[in-house]
């Protein structure tokens, strides 16, 4: 709740009606039982962690690192025990050498996809970014998964769900992996529910144990009290610069699994013979690990903004998704606004409530990877960081903004009512 002391500094300095304030103070109230269930799934995800960190003996000089080759870098093979550990899975690769969460998905397809394979994309229309890596637009792409001879089916979702009698229809002899999306992406869908993805996994391998299925985790780590790969996941990849690195890890991806799969990806990340035997983590075991620490308080923070934001939205008037007393699935909140303008003030209000950079007015851009002009606000301390403060929008209709993250849950807070004094002082909402 904000109390009279917040509310001046509101007023005083950042000039918030106390209108607002109010607003935000009543969705609290409503809000105050899922915060509770917020809470817990954070304090038992704290808990997994720090057996993990326990349980394989984590000490300073897992801070250390290595030059060259990184032979025997003890912190890099310390952080994957542990993400090994935490995720429930054989093996796993945590690298600073994959770029983003793209990258370490296409990494991992690379890795277990062979010429002539089938794969099945089970919940619909990917990110934008890994459709140019599937070859959908191979005509302004090399090196695309279909220029592999891999055979490519998408199963369109069912009222905004996974479709398992299609899936099951999808499936042939040839089928090597169903992949999976779990988080909206930049669809109009909720994410993908555990127990839906425990559904699929479940099937598929009731059809053929042999099927890989992968997962795209994104924005989904420490949700909720399990993940993926404790129900027969077989592989799943991230970003370190979304939920699992807490902020604090500066760059990065991971991918975990089976140990096999694991080793076959490795070859495709390094080359074969190497594997993931080289590789230098430059210095970043420490962050990597103090980020994973933080990481359940920090998504914690960024479910509870997106549920204030979502019941805020609704209670305007605007089409949000998910509803804001929904169970959820990923940090990602989707706000349906029907008008560019909108959509562009409300990710500048954010860019302007951010510690770093908040001087700056983001504008749509054509932004690597993605097929129309892209609004991206970040004003944060790691460059393109999701678990912070940020908000984006392709700019296409029907003109959805996707607000997520916030290392605190009082700056997710403050995003929002920057997002409403923003839209309120244009004439675009009225309170």
């Amino acid at each position: 709740m904000i109390n009279s002391k917040y509310a001046e500094h509101l007023i005083k300095d950042f000039s918030i009606s106390p209108e607002i304030i109010k607003i935000v103070n009543n969705a609290e109230e409503k809000l105050a039982d899922r915060y509770k269930e917020a809470d817990d799934i954070s304090a038992v995800c704290q808990l997994k962690i720090l057996k993990a960190f326990q349980d394989n003996n984590i000490n300073a000089t897992h801070f250390d690192w290595s030059t060259g080759y990184g032979y025997g870098d003890s912190g890099r093979d310390a952080v994957e025990r542990v993400y090994s550990s935490v995720f429930k899975t054989e093996a796993a690769l945590v690298r600073p050498n994959i770029v983003n969460g793209t990258h370490a998905i296409a990494s991992t397809l690379y890795g277990i996809l062979k010429p002539g394979d089938e794969f099945v994309e089970a919940t619909g229309k990917p990110y934008d970014t890994l459709e140019t890596v599937i070859g959908k637009y191979s005509n302004k792409f090399e090196g695309t998964i279909l220029d592999y001879g891999v055979v490519y089916i998408e199963v369109p979702l069912k009222d905004l769900d996974v479709d398992l009698e299609a899936i099951k229809a999808s499936i042939t002899d040839k089928t090597t992996v169903v992949a999976m999306q779990r988080s909206t992406g930049y669809d109009w869908r909720p994410a993908i529910s555990l127990e839906n993805l425990r559904t699929v996994t479940e099937m598929v391998h009731s059809i053929n144990p042999d099927i890989i299925v992968m997962l795209d985790n994104c924005y989904g780590e420490f949700v909720d009290f399990y993940e993926p790969t404790e129900f027969g996941v077989d592989v799943m990849a991230g970003s370190l610069i979304k939920n699992p690195g807490g902020g604090i890890a500066l760059t990065g991806g991971y991918i975990v699994g089976r140990k096999d799969l694991i080793d076959r990806i490795a070859n495709r990340l390094t080359c074969p013979g190497i594997g993931a035997d080289c590789g230098l983590t430059y210095g970043q075991n420490r962050g990597v690990l103090q980020g994973l620490f933080l990481a359940p308080q920090v998504v914690n923070a960024a479910v509870k903004g997106a549920m204030l934001t979502g019941l805020i939205f609704h209670d305007f008037g605007y089409e949000v998704m998910p509803k804001a007393m929904s169970h959820r699935s990923d940090i990602i909140q989707g706000i349906k606004f029907l008008d560019p303008d909108k959509t562009v003030t409300f990710c500048q209000a954010i860019q302007a409530a951010s510690p770093i950079d908040s001087y700056v007015t983001p504008v749509p851009w054509e932004m690597p990877g993605y097929q129309d002009q892209v609004i991206m606000a970040s004003g944060s301390f790691v460059q393109g960081s999701s678990i912070e403060l940020s908000a984006d929008a392709p700019l296409r209709e029907p003109y959805i903004a996707y607000f997520q993250g916030g290392l605190t849950y009082e700056h997710s807070r403050f995003g929002l009512i920057k997002s409403l004094d923003w839209l309120f002082k244009k004439g675009m909402i009225e309170l």
